[in-house]
């Protein structure tokens, strides 16, 4: 059944097609279906079954929360659960997203939900947090809002001008993607913090084009750090579906030694 606030469940499958930038005859062919079929569904001429939603959801790219929604809309239960961090069905996840941070030191690594909100992480960040204001460090933590914060690791970044462009255009990416109104009130926030004046700091090494470092002023000297992202493949559970691992590499030999100091000592 649909609420009295929901959107009809055609109107939603225009909007995330549209969102995807896919004409009806673009879905249709990915969907294997006719376009006048997806044109009947989207203006609610005809009704689709939850086998059909399901699929169209897949071929869309559809979060499992977002999925949970179309079905609602269509007038059908959820399929994907959303338990709990601390929910039992969970503690495998937990358990392996723990045994990925500890095996990462000494190099930093966390864990974060769908708002970038940490969750957990190895003993190797909190060094590299000196500083920030008590404020930004107490629950829950938004790891972006730390990083860009005037108050946060901000004057400690290098080539905060950089980092700033680098984090801002992959949270309106993903603003695109999920249509979120907690991310997109996040990147607002924080297209308001002061704009970095005068040119970067060079460190003297050449990255290409490949990565974008984040260069941090220490107490240890300069450190130089590249980052990767992990997800869960084909997860079945919402929450599982939006934690993400965020790992952060040494992008020089010194930073290297230096991070292995940091933890011998």
């Amino acid at each position: 059944m649909q609420t009295a606030n929901s959107r009809p469940v055609g109107e939603l499958l225009r909007v995330w097609r549209q969102r995807r930038r896919l004409s009806q005859l673009d879905l249709a062919c990915e969907a294997n279906i006719s376009a006048r079929h997806i044109s009947f569904l989207e203006t609610g001429r005809s009704r689709p079954s939850r086998e059909m939603l399901l699929h169209l959801a897949e071929r869309l790219e559809i979060p499992l929360r977002d999925r949970n929604a179309l079905l609602l809309a269509g007038g059908y239960a959820p399929v994907y659960r959303e338990s709990s961090l601390d929910d039992p069905a969970l503690r495998p996840a937990r358990e392996a997203i723990d045994l990925v941070l500890a095996g990462h030191e000494p190099y930093p690594a966390l864990a974060v939900d769908r708002h970038w909100t940490l969750v957990t992480a190895n003993r190797a960040l909190g060094p590299l947090l000196a500083g920030a204001a008590p404020a930004l460090l107490r629950p829950p933590v938004n790891v972006l809002r730390l990083s860009l914060h005037p108050d946060g690791v901000a004057p400690r970044i290098a080539n905060l001008r950089q980092w700033r462009d680098h984090v801002l255009g992959r949270l309106h990416r993903q603003v695109e993607i999920t249509a979120d109104p907690v991310l997109a009130a996040l990147h607002e926030e924080l297209c308001g913090y002061p704009v970095p004046e005068g040119g970067e700091e060079a460190d003297g090494v050449d990255y290409g084009e490949v990565v974008v470092p984040l260069r941090l002023r220490t107490e240890r000297g300069p450190l130089a750090f590249f980052s990767t992202t992990t997800v869960f493949g084909t997860p079945v559970d919402v929450t599982l579906a939006e934690l993400a691992i965020e790992a952060f590499f040494p992008a020089d030999p010194a930073t290297a030694e230096a991070l292995r100091q940091t933890a011998a000592g």
